[in-house]
């Protein structure tokens, strides 16, 4: 008697790519139906949920989020003077890997010897075997690390770098437009005379934040000479330093604008130094909403940068492309929102006296 070639055999496992064919999707869009990912168009997902369904297919809970479930290494490169920015970032990079039973390498790269930290890292990769890298802004900037990388032959995620034409797998957000977002907010609180204090001259993200400033107070017909733009690097110091030179004016300003939470937190120390009565005599903003935006007093206002958030999607952005291969084009460039977050730090600009 013959018997039918299939009896006695184990059915065959319908696989993620079987699904994706069927449904003329990416294994990456599958994925994340199945991790019930909100980023999925609901007539998308009810095309990879009818293919599941046609296909009989019975997902692997251990393949979920990652091929195969492998757990996998993840190298992160940095080399920033922000500590409030670090550690926001660290702990949404460590809290997504946890969640995904995934492990995060962290690596200090010195940004002003990039050839020799360049080739210490590509030896360090080669000794520890990570499966993917984190780059994070200046790094992710910088062109010899960035070609250094690619031939690696690794995958890897930049994260702030501020191309938003950019083809590699990146995290980002719209400094310019935050910026300026933040500008109109004190002009419209009445202020006139705003002063900026730039942050480190090797990150994009300081010329993007310059220029939407720049945008809003021409758009205002609004002046800012030289006098009023300030430099700075990102780091408390800087900015106490840059609010001495500004508050030394002989028409100080009535609002300043510094590029990040740390160096406004200077500049809060410098008026206060001096005898200022904030935010009455002069009100201060920064960028990012680190811990020390709620710590200085008066709390301050700020834009809020989701950096966590950066973090969180750096690592699963990263995770996807390592299990499924190469992310749609449209994908790769991940644009998160901001905010703007006020406290305590604003008020209207003092009366002028008579």
């Amino acid at each position: 008697m013959k018997t039918n070639g299939r009896r006695g055999k184990k059915r065959q496992v319908v696989t993620i790519k079987e699904v994706a064919e069927k449904a003329g999707v990416s294994q990456m869009t599958v994925s994340r139906v199945l991790n019930q990912k909100e980023i999925v168009k609901s007539a998308t997902r009810e095309k990879v949920e009818a293919a599941m369904t046609a296909l009989n297919y019975r997902p692997n809970i251990m393949a979920r989020g990652l091929a195969g479930g492998k757990s996998i290494l993840i190298g992160f490169l940095y080399h920033n003077p922000s500590y409030g920015y670090l550690n926001e970032f660290l702990i949404g990079a460590l809290d997504e890997c946890r969640e995904l039973g995934h492990h995060l390498v962290v690596e200090a790269i010195d940004a002003d010897d990039m050839k020799s930290a360049r080739d210490r890292y590509a030896e360090r990769v080669r000794r520890i075997g990570v499966d993917g890298i984190i780059v994070n802004p200046p790094l992710s900037e910088n062109r010899d690390l960035i070609d250094a990388l690619h031939n690696i032959g690794l995958p890897f995620v930049r994260i702030a770098h501020g191309d938003l034409s950019c083809v590699d797998l990146s995290v980002v957000i719209n400094d310019t437009e935050a910026a300026k977002m933040m500008t109109n907010y004190l002009i419209k609180k009445g202020h006139r005379r705003i002063a900026f204090i730039l942050g480190a001259r090797n990150h994009t993200s300081t010329a993007m934040r310059l220029a939407g400033f720049k945008a809003a107070m021409t758009k205002h017909k609004l002046t800012f000479g030289k006098a009023y733009l300030e430099s700075g690097n990102f780091t408390f110091q800087s900015g106490v330093e840059a609010a001495e030179r500004l508050l030394s004016l002989p028409e100080p300003p009535t609002a300043i604008f510094a590029s990040n939470d740390e160096m406004a937190a200077g500049v809060i120390a410098a008026a206060h130094k001096r005898g200022f009565t904030l935010p009455e005599d002069l009100s201060i903003v920064g960028f990012d909403d680190t811990a020390i935006a709620q710590s200085v007093w008066p709390s301050l206002t700020t834009v809020r940068q989701p950096i966590a958030d950066m973090a969180r999607k750096s690592v699963s952005l990263l995770a996807e492309s390592i299990g499924f291969g190469d992310i749609e084009l449209a994908e790769r460039l991940q644009i998160l929102d901001v905010s703007l977050v006020e406290r305590e730090s604003v008020a209207p600009p003092p009366k002028t006296k008579k």
